[in-house]
Parts: C-alpha cells; structure tokens; sequence
C-alpha cells in the first residue's frame, strides 16, 4: 500500500496489523479479519457475513463451492478465541436471506451456538435478515448504544456522529506505479466508521461510489484489508474503479 496524505485525527499501528483510530472519542482497533476490536469494552464487532450465500445461489442455478459458511465461521471462530471478548455483535446481514438459518448444516450451526457461551451475542438485523435468528441464542436488536456510539447495521443519510455501521460493504481501490491493488476496507472520519463485510462471499463497494456521498464531515481514512495487516489510505490516494 501506499503512503497516506496527511489525516487531521490520530491513527497507529495496533497489535497483530491492527489499525488504531477512535471514532467519536472512544479508542478502536481495526483488525486485518474485518473485525472490529473495542477493548476498553471488551467488544468485538463484525458485520454483513451473510452466511449460507453460496447455498442461496445454488438454489438459484448459479453453482458456488459451498463453504462460505463454514470459512466465514472459522475466522470468527479464530478472532474469539483470540481476543475472549465479553459481547460480540453481529451487525446485520448476518445471514444472506430469510431461510438461510434453515439450511445451515449442523456443524456451522454449533458454530453460532458456540460465540455465545460465556458470553454475550447480539444480533442487530439487517435488510437481509430483518427477522433475526429463530433457533440460535442471543439478543436480538434493532441498534445497539456501546460508550456513546450507536452500532447499527445501515447508516443512515448525512453526518452522524458516533454511528458504527455496516451495509455498504466499502472495499479501497489504490493505484500506484507498481500497479492497482483492491481491498476490502473500513472507512472512517474519526466520527462515524463503516466496517467492511466478513463474510467470505460478501464482496465490496468502492468507497468512491456516490452511496457514501455525503457521509463524513471531511474527508475519511480507508484502513484497507492485507493479508495479515491494515493499511491506512489517506482519501486523495483512493480511486474509482
């Protein structure tokens, strides 16, 4: 990745190839997963993992290997056992349609079943999911207050300070003399941040894309997707696709 333009709010580098940022006043760590660390709070975010995709495809003729489920699970799965977050929340879209919890297979449902021994599982629901999970533990919520924040799964129109978000699925594109590199990314103004989607099958939307339009108070920073680190990209090294 390249080097940033200069940023007018405080980011570092974290742990493991986390990012750190805050986001309206209360410190975070960005994670090369997609996951969002908070650990004055002992939380771990994620959002859009859409699970059991490629079966939903497959219904509709459009074969995909069907292991989506399973690989977005066991990252998951890696980042609490990792972390031992008190609260993990799901920040919509969890599951790609209304009947994907019924074609779960058995092993990814003890998957799910599992994040929420020990501790506590929030599922905020999202367009794809607006019903929420009906045969797995946890809290089911339409927004979440954490510290001053709102953790919601769509952000909503203009500024809003202190949201968490998900929903658009931002993705950086950055292109230098070497070549143009894409990346899944978080995006952020230090006054509302949108994660990027875990799912393995979620994809991403340029943040350039006129859907965030209007969104930060000035212009954001990208913390995009490397195999084991996050990148910050200042906003005048991002391109369109």
């Amino acid at each position: 990745m390249t080097a940033l333009a200069p940023s007018p709010y405080a980011f570092s580098a974290g742990p493991c190839g986390g990012l750190r940022t805050s986001v309206y006043g209360l410190d975070v760590l960005m994670r090369a997963s997609g996951a969002l660390w908070v650990e004055a709070q002992r939380v771990l975010i994620v959002a859009d993992l859409h699970l059991e995709k490629g079966s939903a495809y497959a219904a509709r003729g459009q074969m995909l290997p069907p292991y989506d489920t399973a690989e977005t699970l066991r990252r998951l799965t890696a980042e609490t056992g990792a972390l031992q977050p008190d609260v993990v929340v799901l920040l919509g879209d969890t599951f790609h349609d209304g009947r994907s919890e019924d074609r779960l297979a058995p092993r990814d449902a003890e998957s799910l079943k599992a994040l929420a021994r020990g501790r506590t599982l929030v599922w905020v629901v999202g367009n794809h999911d607006a019903d929420g999970p009906r045969a797995l533990p946890g809290e089911v919520v339409d927004e979440m207050a954490l510290a001053g924040l709102v953790l919601r799964h769509e952000p909503q129109d203009g500024p809003q300070a202190g949201e968490v978000a998900g929903h658009l699925h931002p993705a950086a594109r950055v292109s230098t003399a070497k070549g143009t590199v894409r990346r899944r990314c978080f995006i952020t103004d230090g006054e509302r941040l949108i994660l990027p989607a875990f799912g393995a099958y979620a994809g991403g939307l340029n943040v350039r894309d006129a859907a965030f339009g209007g969104m930060f108070v000035r212009p954001p920073l990208a913390g995009a997707l490397g195999a084991s680190k996050v990148h910050a990209v200042g906003w005048r090294s991002l391109t369109g696709d």
